[in-house]
């Protein structure tokens, strides 16, 4: 494959990506604010709950649309490299999301508002975005090795 249409193709991959990332972000976002700001969550553990309930729509969103044109493994296998996947981003993205807080906080000296907080998540958010494209593409939907 040539180097244009390889990077088209990544192009390509990349904006369903981000299509269904948006989707999925817009679900994490709110399901965040309810848990911290409506029932009063703890941000880590809204922040790990938020991101279970998004992935469900990133798993199909992805399977389904994103990478449909790679090689289906066994659904087991496949599920299973989507969640161990997921379960160490969701990890990093908690661990951004309480450093961030606590760092905030200790500039601001007090407690951050909403805002700050949102800003926060919505940094770990894009950060584990880039990690959970390199990982789908290269490790969950994988291409077929040639034969």
């Amino acid at each position: 494959m040539n180097p244009p249409s390889r990077i088209r193709r990544i192009a390509s991959v990349g904006s369903r990506f981000l299509v269904v990332g948006a989707l999925s972000t817009i679900i994490e976002v709110g399901v965040f604010n309810l848990l911290v700001f409506v029932w009063g969550w703890d941000v880590v553990a809204a922040k790990i709950v938020a991101s279970l309930v998004a992935l469900v729509n990133a798993y199909i969103g992805n399977r389904e649309w994103t990478f449909r044109h790679r090689d289906r493994r066994g659904r087991v296998s496949e599920v299973t490299l989507f969640l161990v996947t997921n379960a160490v981003c969701t990890a990093i993205g908690a661990v951004l999301v309480w450093v961030g807080v606590e760092a905030v906080g200790a500039v601001l000296g007090r407690e951050p508002g909403a805002v700050a907080v949102n800003l926060v998540n919505l940094t770990s958010i894009v950060i584990v975005v880039l990690l959970r494209f390199v990982l789908y593409h290269g490790i969950v939907f994988r291409v077929a090795p040639t034969k």
